[in-house]
């Protein structure tokens, strides 16, 4: 739907007007692959740059907050999602709660959180290929994967989630695989040990970190649009998701954790395989076997948040808040090509100027920001508009969604605490794009209106 500068009737952007629409083709399998798809990357790098911060145990506590936070959240997320199934996810829901100018804010919020985590995982993918042949360049397998993945995200929508479908089974695989190889080297001792320093500070500092553990589940709004059913599949679709990340990362980070000495594990971009070769030996063949199909869970990241951040562009172009060509459906493939392509080129610029962590924490700010809108969205929607259908209820409200909005402004102002110049830099960028949509105003894109 798209709102003119007049406040006139919405315009829908659809094949009656001249434009190609999404396909609804996505089920519940795929759904689930796609939500587990974008996170599980989480699993297997990120999550240790907690540990040098906070240590193993802070960085547990901060996990234990960060996954009532999600279990919280998603919950209450899928109410909004279900009753607005639309591209814009977070920015739809807080226009039709707030207006304009609170859609941008978490527009650009959903943006910040979504663009920034794909650079990470190419950094990680190169990382891990040259773990497995130190004469890949880093950087250039990372430029590599986003040319693959914006071109088979261009080919369509349902032959991204069908190979989506068998990556993230692969990923989730390898790290039931993974878990059972290490459980026999865990001792609890391990885990305990080098935890002198541990306290609040640390807790608070390690927050990014374990948000990075589920950051981007949420992206399964961006494809609503795309889903067959919406108000059945969503809600399997992010239950079946949340229940599958929540075991996967607390199991993988308490059994590596168990394995060794964790400090050495604290700072690198591939901790799994260096903790097999921790627990099997430096010449096993299982430690090049696990981090050659570990990227099998990074490809898997990448690809389902390529689909995200294009979904996230489209709708906000769609809606006159981007530039009118980013709506612009392919109408062979019936996919936001120029959203795809517009989104690779910020994140060539994110991959050639920051560090993984810096990064990572720019999309986890991006992301608690988003959390806090679309929370405040759902209450502001149960007063607005009461008789709105909806599909799926979050339960016992509204103490499930006070406290998802609780914890993430907790975790937002740990996050600015911690990193003052990163949050500055998100606050300008934010202020600067704030600015000039006041100053324009929203457009209605030509290629919505063109027959």
């Amino acid at each position: 739907m798209i709102e003119s500068s007049t406040g006139s009737a919405p315009i829908q952007a659809d094949e009656s007007a001249g434009q190609p629409a999404l396909r609804k083709v996505i089920t519940t399998d795929q759904l689930w692959s796609i939500a587990v798809g974008m996170v599980i990357s989480g699993e297997y790098f990120g999550w240790n740059y907690g540990w040098a911060v906070a240590g193993t145990l802070g960085f547990l506590v901060a996990t234990v907050l960060v996954t009532i936070l999600y279990l919280a959240f998603i919950f209450s997320y899928t109410e909004l999602t279900t009753s607005i199934p639309d591209a814009g996810g977070p920015f739809s829901y807080a226009r039709r709660a707030f207006g304009p100018t609170a859609a941008f804010v978490a527009g650009f919020a959903t943006l910040v959180d979504f663009l920034m985590a794909p650079p990470a995982i190419a950094a990680a993918l190169g990382a891990y290929a040259h773990f497995l042949n130190p004469a890949l360049p880093v950087l250039g397998v990372a430029v590599v994967t986003y040319i693959v993945f914006i071109t088979i995200n261009i080919l369509g929508i349902k032959e991204s989630a069908n190979f989506s479908m068998l990556v993230t089974v692969l990923a989730v695989v390898e790290l039931l695989v993974y878990m059972a190889l290490v459980t026999p080297a865990y001792e609890t001792k391990n885990v305990v040990a080098h935890n002198e320093s541990f306290g609040l500070s640390g807790v608070f500092a390690a927050l990014p970190f374990a948000i990075w553990f589920y950051l981007a589940i949420e992206g399964v709004a961006m494809v609503a649009e795309e889903v067959k059913n919406p108000k059945k599949t969503i809600p399997r679709g992010y239950l079946l998701s949340i229940g599958t990340l929540v075991i996967l990362a607390l199991g993988t980070m308490i059994l590596t954790a168990g394995a060794g000495d964790w400090r050495l594990l604290s700072e690198i971009d591939y901790p799994l395989p260096e903790t097999l070769a921790m627990v099997l030996g430096r010449n096993s063949p299982w430690s090049k076997i696990f981090a050659s199909l570990g990227l099998f869970g990074l490809i898997a990241s990448f690809h389902c948040n390529t689909i995200g951040y294009s979904r996230q562009i489209y709708a906000l172009a769609r809606s006159g808040y981007l530039p009118g060509f980013l709506a612009q459906v392919n109408r062979r493939f019936q996919t936001p090509h120029w959203a795809l392509i517009g989104g690779g080129i910020v994140g060539f610029v994110a991959l050639f100027s920051g560090t993984t962590g810096d990064i990572i924490i720019l999309s986890a700010l991006g992301a608690v920001l988003m959390y806090i809108s679309s929370m405040v969205s759902l209450f502001q929607l149960r007063k607005k508009e009461p008789n709105l259908e909806r599909p799926f209820l979050a339960p016992f409200y509204p103490y499930v969604p006070a406290i998802a909005l609780i914890l993430s402004v907790v975790c937002l102002l740990a996050i600015i605490y911690y990193n003052i110049w990163l949050s500055v830099i998100f606050a300008v960028l934010l202020a600067v794009s704030l600015l000039a949509f006041r100053l324009i105003g929203v457009r209605v894109p030509a290629s919505s209106t063109t027959p």
